[in-house]
């Protein structure tokens, strides 16, 4: 019998790429003109997955994102994989945001690749594995269309191929 070959479908972040680019974010950051003499505050909580930032106020706090999200993507930190929440504003003006870090697949997203795969109508099997999408098949070329397939599809969820065998 011939072996099966396969492939993991991930969403993996780099943190120590998100904790250089957050280092990296925050030095510009203070010696920016538009930043001098206000409290500019950016917080990487590895245990949350997510990196808080605070600001004088909503224009300042938009110019500290910037500078993030560009750190971020130098980095390798694929924009899919960040997720924005809204704008806080404090009490004492400053404006407040969270960017939370997306780690694995979520199972709605898993379901929406597989289905895809399945209407791909190849001889393939995939199914969700705790966070990841496990897909095999006998042939190494039906795998190589499923991930070329994969890649032109937009699932909001940044993926990358892993243990290709």
């Amino acid at each position: 019998m011939a072996q099966d070959h396969s492939f993991d479908i991930v969403c993996k972040v780099d943190f120590q790429e998100v904790r250089n680019a957050v280092q990296m974010s925050l030095k510009e950051a203070t010696q920016r003109y538009d930043f001098k003499g206000t409290a500019v505050e950016i917080v990487f909580d590895e245990e949350k997955k997510e990196i808080r930032l605070l600001a004088q106020d909503d224009v300042k706090l938009r110019s500290l994102f910037d500078i993030v999200f560009q750190k971020l993507l130098k980095r390798g930190v694929a924009a899919k994989a960040l997720q924005l929440g809204a704008v806080e504003n404090k009490s004492n003006g400053d404006a407040a945001q969270v960017i939370t870090l997306q780690q694995g697949i979520p199972q709605d997203k898993g379901k929406e690749i597989v289905k895809a795969i399945k209407d791909l109508k190849l001889k393939v099997q995939a199914g969700i594995h705790d966070d990841k999408v496990k897909v095999t098949a006998p042939k190494i070329d039906d795998l190589q269309s499923v991930m070329a397939s994969l890649r032109t599809k937009n699932f909001d969820v940044a993926m990358q191929f892993e243990n290709y065998r």
